[in-house]
């Protein structure tokens, strides 16, 4: 394995060579390394072996189902995927937000929007400071977010979240009560740009709801239709 210490590693999953090409060259002379998966028969043990910080995942394979590897990955890893297809329906992102995307970009797409995509997603997995006026260290109802070190816990057992999913309980963790309009909240965690992308937030704040609320228990996180979300008051 090479010492990547010092470079941001990105593993692209896709067939098309011209498509590697253009984005290995690209990525190559703004400082990332790259590698490469022409089937995904092998990306966990590429993940697994080479640590890269981000993959960019085509949907269509020869040797693999992209929306199942997606899945696989998530299941063993918090790195950052963005799907990267030709499929451009609403479905086909959905249904990869719902296994754990990232984000989600239609081919064929600027090479400037991908890089903008690329350092949005791994932006996420490494927060600014918590703003000094504010409590680093969040309690409600058995659960514990620990904003300086992105851990949260249950009742004194761990949650695993991805560094989105934890930004976005982040976004609403640090204003409790107060209600957050869909684009700020899209804005704030994804990007400029994504103002519009609800889906996003349907997507991740069922993910949040799963993982962290209890049946029986009064909901963490509570929707405004048409309007926004609000995290329940500390």
């Amino acid at each position: 394995m090479r010492d990547r210490s010092a470079l941001t590693t990105v593993l692209m999953v896709e067939d098309d060579p011209n498509i590697v090409d253009l984005i290995r060259a690209n990525l190559t002379v703004r400082g990332y390394d790259t590698l490469v998966s022409a089937d995904g028969r092998h990306v966990m043990r590429q993940i697994e072996r080479e640590r890269p910080d981000i993959v960019l995942l085509d949907l269509m394979l020869p040797a693999a189902d992209g929306i199942e590897l997606c899945r696989r990955i998530r299941g063993r890893s918090g790195i950052g995927i963005i799907v990267v297809s030709a499929r451009g329906g609403e479905h086909d992102k959905v249904a990869a937000l719902n296994v754990g995307a990232d984000d989600y970009l239609t081919k064929p797409f600027g090479i400037e929007e991908l890089l903008a995509r690329i350092t949005a997603t791994l932006r996420r997995s490494r927060p600014g400071p918590t703003p000094e006026d504010v409590q680093s260290v969040i309690e409600v109802d058995g659960l514990c977010i620990d904003l300086d070190k992105q851990q949260v816990s249950r009742d004194g057992a761990a949650v695993h979240l991805t560094p989105t999913e934890f930004a976005l309980l982040r976004e609403l963790a640090l204003r409790p009560g107060a209600l957050i309009p869909h684009a700020q909240l899209l804005r704030r965690v994804w990007g400029a740009g994504y103002e519009t992308e609800t889906e996003y937030l349907r997507v991740y704040v069922r993910r949040l709801r799963s993982k962290l609320e209890v049946d029986g228990q009064p909901p963490l996180i509570l929707t405004e239709p048409r309007a926004g979300y609000r995290f329940a008051a500390v």
